[in-house]
């Protein structure tokens, strides 16, 4: 696919950089921002049709809307859940109700969702969730177990829960897709975990009775596996080419402080950073090949095993041309902010996750080594 951007696309680029330098402030409350995008259109670009609240763009157009998001630094989205995952599942697999429920206020940035998948024991290997749904006398199902890494479940209004509705079953089957309220007290508990960074921005979830109603279980009973592999498929797509415009940003920080240090006369470090743009570049132009392509079923293993591995590098060298200077902190310890980092401190200790979450670079690999290579399974029960 010639992905050349159209005299159209660029028109519809410009009218995105306005708007953005208009109204994107990093300060403003995330909540706010998503009823700011809503209000606007700008939610909702990839759906199929404007019935929603929304715009509809073109696939150049959404690349180019993405790439001015990032551009500007306009704020962190909290609603990227609903509107990327949630809503692309609703319309492979979910009914007409569901949809008209759940669509205009994700439109309208007023519902933010999170994603109730990974578990203690459950987290790359998802066919192993314990979490369960029974019915209730009423015809609804209480909801019983624990989510981790559930991704701002601290600010959602509603869970997309993966749960076991089938009593006895194990693995793939006996499994639903739930749409759980959040606002349940006393049934929901959402405790943020802390991690090296200092901040907050996974939780653990607790479901204890936690009530979901029989018309809001996507794609029936029992079909849960199907629809969350359905859902994985959304997960990465324009999104990984904003993701790399900030990459870049990152990277030019890291390369202005290596002139500032001095540290750029260092051949191995120069070429260190030679290789992470080059890379760089190569990553924009696979993510280009893989966006028109399509039917590709390595390709978001491909991507996720690229960008992980490469931004850990990145904060790698972060350190590095830092020098002893990298383990100082920029302000003063103080008991009200005991733990304060710099950006490159920040990327170098964000990025040692990188190669985890979203699916760790082992369960990557092994995609790619059956679905694409189609190498043999791994026996099972094997140690």
């Amino acid at each position: 696919m010639d992905f050349a951007f159209s005299a159209e696309d660029e028109a519809f680029r410009a009218e995105a950089a306005v708007w953005l330098r208009a109204h994107a402030d990093p300060a403003v409350d995330r909540r706010a921002w998503e009823r700011t995008l809503g209000a606007a259109g700008w939610i909702g670009l990839s759906w199929p049709g404007t019935g929603y609240g929304n715009r509809s763009a073109t696939l150049t157009q959404q690349v180019a809307w993405a790439e001015e998001y990032a551009r500007c630094g306009a704020p962190p989205r909290s609603g990227h859940i609903g509107e990327n995952l949630l809503a692309p599942t609703l319309f492979a697999c979910g009914t007409e109700e569901q949809k008209d429920r759940f669509l205009p206020p994700i439109a309208a940035g007023a519902e933010l969702w999170c994603q109730g998948y990974s578990e203690p024991g459950a987290g790359s290997d998802l066919a192993a969730v314990r979490t369960v749904a029974v019915r209730d006398a009423h015809g609804g199902y209480r909801v019983t177990g624990q989510k981790i890494w559930t991704s701002l479940a601290h600010e959602a209004d509603w869970c997309f829960v993966l749960a076991r509705t089938e009593p006895g079953s194990r693995r793939h089957q006996g499994l639903s897709f739930l749409l759980v309220p959040m606002d349940q007290p006393g049934r929901v508990d959402v405790r943020p975990i802390r991690q090296l960074t200092g901040t907050s921005d996974f939780n653990e979830v607790f479901f204890d009775g936690a009530h979901a109603r029989v018309e809001h279980v996507v794609g029936g009973e029992g079909q849960g596996w199907r629809v969350a592999m359905s859902l994985l498929g959304f997960e990465r797509g324009v999104s990984t080419l904003a993701q790399q415009i900030g990459f870049a940003r990152e990277l030019e920080r890291v390369v202005g402080v290596a002139v500032e240090t001095g540290a750029a006369a260092d051949p191995v470090l120069r070429d260190r950073l030679v290789r992470l743009w080059a890379e760089l570049r190569s990553m924009r132009w696979n993510a280009l090949r893989t966006l028109g392509g399509g039917g590709d079923a390595g390709a978001s293993s491909v991507a996720k095993l690229l960008w992980a591995g490469w931004h850990q590098r990145l904060g790698e060298v972060a350190v590095a041309v830092r020098g002893a200077g990298a383990a100082v902190g920029p302000a003063d310890w103080t008991p009200s902010e005991p733990y304060t980092l710099d950006p490159l401190q920040h990327l170098f200790l964000f990025s040692r996750a990188d190669t985890i979450y979203g699916g760790s670079d082992q369960v990557q690999r092994t995609i790619i080594a059956e679905r694409v290579l189609g190498l043999p399974r791994e026996p099972k029960g094997v140690v």
